[in-house]
């Protein structure tokens, strides 16, 4: 019981790595919100968790105001935000994506970060404590070619990262990040282009481990950077990459 009195907010917790961190934060005691975009699939996780949800666009400013406020009236005051929602753009040259993918990626991979900051950092800086964790990627260290702009969404979110952890220090609050490598979730087809045998081969050699990751290896991750044990880390960007980035 780890987590054990905090409370926890999820974005895009309902799939993938978002719902393995879910999962794993409810085990541990925190009491947990999900929010996402596919209201039913929300409902149903927390359903199965026993926990909260909402339906959230974490691009959209009026949204996540009103999820701030629903964040309060269910869990009270916030201990744990995880960024976890993120999208990407399919495979292709830098200078063939369109204008609305580009926009697309950077809203739900950048913009969410700073909505989520303007309305939930003002309570944390007022109660002198909080932990944030944004789910980065090491395409954000380690760029695939044919990714360029989601490669570039998320270094914005590593560096973002570490400029948040540099001025919120001061006041009790600590962010890290993690950067998994690609993982077995719903995303995965996007990143790759389809879903073959031989695409999931050429992926896999870029792994020195020799798998994708699971979100139980990112639950565990962010486990570790939201407890109390983690009490001196901030401004990390965690590589859980069975070593791509080596």
């Amino acid at each position: 019981m780890r987590l054990a009195g905090k409370s926890a907010l999820i974005t895009g917790g309902a799939s993938g790595f978002g719902l393995g961190i879910a999962r794993r934060f409810a085990a541990e005691g925190a009491q947990v919100l999900i929010a996402d975009l596919d209201a039913e699939a929300a409902e149903t996780a927390a359903r199965n968790l026993d926990c909260h949800w909402a339906e959230a666009d974490v691009a959209s400013n009026a949204s996540v105001g009103n999820l701030a406020y629903l964040v309060a009236d269910r869990l009270g005051d916030l201990d744990i935000l995880v960024n976890n929602a993120g999208t990407t753009h399919a495979p292709a040259p830098l200078d063939e994506v369109s204008e609305a993918e580009f926009d697309r990626v950077f809203a739900v991979n950048a913009r969410s970060v700073f909505l989520t900051a303007r309305h939930f950092i003002p309570a944390m800086k007022s109660r002198r404590a909080g932990a944030i964790l944004n789910i980065a990627s090491t395409a954000g260290i380690s760029p695939r070619p044919g990714l360029n702009w989601y490669n570039a969404s998320k270094g914005w979110m590593i560096t973002a990262t570490r400029t948040m952890a540099i001025e919120l220090a001061p006041f009790g609050i600590r962010v890290n990040a993690i950067n998994p490598v690609a993982g077995n979730t719903p995303l995965l087809p996007a990143f790759m282009g389809g879903d073959t045998p031989e695409l999931r081969a050429r992926f896999l050699a870029s792994i020195p481990l020799g798998r994708f990751s699971e979100p139980e290896d990112i639950a565990n991750a962010a486990l570790y950077l939201c407890s109390d044990e983690a009490s001196l880390v901030t401004g990390v960007a965690l590589e859980v990459d069975g070593g791509r980035c080596l």
